[in-house]
């Protein structure tokens, strides 16, 4: 005769409102605890408890201390928790460690924009030895700090190319409300075609609307020089 061994129910017999994946998912990340989150790592408990009861028990090991828990080897998980088998640990490990990168990333100072040589010095690397014109902004924030630099297109300036939706699209999601135009001339003449002003000056009026002011427009050539349109009072 069997034993009548009640099973441990696991997650999926929860309410899919209550299960971690779909509550990410429905709610966002940040809707979530620390162990939902960490359950989501493991994917799956032991014979006794389920994921979230797993991670509670790893995480209450250490006082719910993040810090503390990062400093857990993949053999600690490994030899300290049931259910936690060496692909569960370096799982763990490895998110930790992502999450420590992240913070160092954010914590690294992000260059100011006080002149157009400050621009040029940002954006050089993204534009110079191209064959093809490649169009891309400085989103900055009030204090003229860079949030992040966008590519918006190839080929060439003019309003076909240049999508102003795509640019204020763009400044809106990182909350900049500073841009600084920039692309490259392959040919190494720096000087602005009418194109380019004419698009300038369009975009310019366009940020005025949504309070977005546009800083500069810089010019690339392949030798180190670039043309700024603030410098030279094109605008």
């Amino acid at each position: 005769m069997k034993d009548n061994i009640k099973q441990k129910a696991t997650i999926k017999d929860w309410d899919e409102a209550d299960r971690p994946r779909e509550k990410l998912m429905r709610l966002g990340r940040q809707s979530l605890t620390n162990a939902e989150l960490l359950a989501i790592i493991l994917g799956g408990g032991n014979r006794e408890k389920d994921a979230v009861e797993l991670a509670r028990e790893i995480l209450s090991s250490v006082g719910n201390n993040l810090a503390e828990l990062s400093k857990l080897s993949y053999k600690d998980f490994c030899n300290r928790f049931n259910g936690v088998g060496p692909a569960k640990a370096i799982g763990i490990v490895a998110a930790l460690e992502l999450g420590y990168r992240r913070k160092q990333s954010s914590s690294l100072q992000r260059p100011i924009i006080n002149s157009s040589e400050d621009a040029y010095h940002a954006i050089a690397e993204y534009l110079i030895e191209n064959d093809v014109e490649k169009f891309l902004i400085v989103l900055l924030a009030n204090n003229n700090k860079i949030i992040k630099i966008v590519p918006i297109s190839n080929g060439g300036i003019d309003e076909a190319l240049v999508d102003r939706r795509v640019i204020f699209k763009a400044a809106l999601e990182y909350n900049a409300v500073k841009i600084i135009l920039a692309h490259n001339h392959p040919s190494g003449d720096l000087r602005p075609s009418q194109a380019d002003i004419n698009t300038t000056r369009t975009i310019i009026e366009a940020g005025k609307i949504m309070s977005i002011q546009i800083l500069d427009h810089i010019i690339i050539g392949n030798d180190d020089t670039y043309y700024s349109f603030l410098d030279n009072g094109v605008i």
